[in-house]
């Protein structure tokens, strides 16, 4: 049973935008650190976006500031990724990650099974 579930992935030009969801309802307020991840071909998995559970802290890759965000809705237990001003460079796959706390490593106690963005024309 998959306790977070991503979807919004797909083909978008450069310079489009796309909105990643991650349904984390199964799971519990206990992990309520959600974190985007993403891996491209032949890469080690980066963060690039996280929040706690308040949403007064955040993360970002110095590569996605300025167009990605990450947003929450709490009452829905689901977290967002909003990504603008697209580049070839960001196709990876793309993975949400639920834990106790925030980190810039692979410290979460859940993931999902990832969802695949490609920019390209």
């Amino acid at each position: 049973q998959e306790q977070l579930v991503e979807s919004g992935g797909g083909l978008v030009q450069p310079g489009g935008s796309l909105r990643l969801s991650c349904d984390a309802s199964k799971l519990t307020q206990s992990y309520g650190a959600r974190a985007w991840f993403r891996q491209a071909p032949g890469k080690e998995r980066e963060a690039v976006s996280a929040m706690t559970i308040t949403g007064l802290n955040t993360y970002y890759a110095d590569s996605v500031k300025g167009r990605f965000t990450i947003s929450r809705d709490n009452a829905k237990n689901a977290v967002y990724l909003q990504m603008n001003s697209l580049r070839p460079e960001d196709t990876a796959t793309y993975y949400c990650a639920a834990g106790r706390a925030i980190s810039t490593g692979p410290n979460y106690d859940y993931w999902g099974q990832g969802t695949q963005v490609t920019v390209s024309s």
